[in-house]
């Protein structure tokens, strides 16, 4: 597993005056920061998102793209309507998150390249903290700061690479039992000190700061990854490039995120869910296949493994929440067997949309 280093939070910087935000550069400025913003029906939630742009902009020269991917609810519409000084660029197909992401960043032009889900909000002095972190720090490809919910509970913000064994303990329930130990809690980094600045393995695509140069050099998403272990296999590519990962704690971003997971918390599978799920499967077993070879056997063997035993315990039981949870996981079988065939054991990425 990667070693990780920590080093204390740079020193917070002075807060700077008030000044309205520059969002169109006069002709030959630096730009700062392009902001890329992929939205997919999510028109009041990516109001509020441009809204924390537009205002944590100030005093800094910057470009707001916006990757529409064929939204049904207007959201490009109200995009061209109240914030005119963004561009929208619209697909006619569900491109997903690292192919939309790629449209933008082809035509970014500002000295970083800044991605924001459209239901994340910069907190104050975000977006120019991030920057002066990139600036302050020339190995740095990649950045990413501390993720939060709306109630200010911290949600996973630094990891470990993927490995078998790894997701075998966040799989089993071990990673939860035991979060301090560097072990068990290896793959959120569960032991670590959420205030400590960090050189990590990777960090969530609901923020991150990029390098330009870095991607000239190793390339953009890979659009095989419809959804699910893009940015792991882009931070994957900036480390063997040379170049570090950081976490930043000071760099605070809101968070609403999580919806498809409390859903699948549910034992009975609705249909949307069980396609999320399905696309994880895919997504795992086409990074699998990329960066660890024939371990994408293993990968497939543990998981489908790990719940047959589960309905295997459940089988024999009277108890209908029992039951509900054998069909839950045959549901969970039958997934990962679609997986293997879509992706031809993670040879092949399906036709886009997933």
């Amino acid at each position: 597993m990667t070693e990780l280093t920590q080093q204390p939070p740079t020193e917070l910087i002075p807060p700077t005056p008030h000044v309205e935000p520059q969002l169109t550069a006069p002709v030959d400025a630096v730009i700062d920061a392009s902001i890329i913003i992929v939205s997919f029906n999510t028109r009041e939630i990516l109001r509020e998102c441009l809204e924390s742009v537009v205002k944590e902009s100030a005093g800094l020269n910057i470009e707001i793209l916006v990757v529409d991917n064929a939204s049904k609810d207007g959201s490009p519409e109200m995009v061209e309507r109240d914030f005119p000084q963004a561009r929208v660029m619209r697909s006619d197909v569900n491109l997903g998150f690292g192919a939309a992401n790629n449209v933008a960043l082809r035509e970014a032009r500002g000295r970083y390249h800044v991605l924001l889900n459209s239901d994340a909000f910069f907190q104050p002095r975000a977006l120019e903290l991030a920057i002066r972190h990139m600036d302050a720090t020339p190995d740095c490809g990649l950045g990413g700061g501390r993720l939060i919910g709306r109630d200010g509970e911290g949600q996973p913000s630094s990891r470990c690479f993927h490995s078998v064994t790894g997701d075998f303990i966040v799989l089993t329930g071990l990673a939860a039992m035991f979060p301090k130990s560097k072990f068990f809690g290896a793959f959120d980094r569960t032991w670590a000190d959420v205030n400590a600045a960090a050189a990590v393995d990777w960090v969530p695509g609901a923020f991150s700061i990029i390098r330009p140069s870095v991607l000239q050099q190793i390339g953009l998403f890979d659009p095989e990854f419809f959804l699910y272990y893009e940015e792991v296999d882009l931070c994957k590519r900036v480390k063997q490039a040379g170049m570090r990962v950081w976490y930043w704690p000071d760099v605070v971003v809101v968070h609403i995120g999580g919806e498809s997971s409390r859903q699948l918390k549910s034992l009975a599978f609705s249909a949307r869910a069980a396609q999320v799920v399905l696309w994880r499967m895919r997504s795992t077993l086409l990074y699998f296949r990329k960066h660890h070879g024939a371990k994408v056997h293993l990968a497939r063997w543990m998981e489908t493994l790990l719940f047959q035993c589960v309905v295997l315990r459940n089988r024999f039981s009277s108890n209908p929440e029992r039951k509900e949870r054998e069909m839950h996981h045959r549901t969970l079988v039958g997934l990962m067997n679609q997986a293997w065939q879509d992706t031809k054991g993670g040879r092949i990425s399906p036709p886009r949309p997933w």
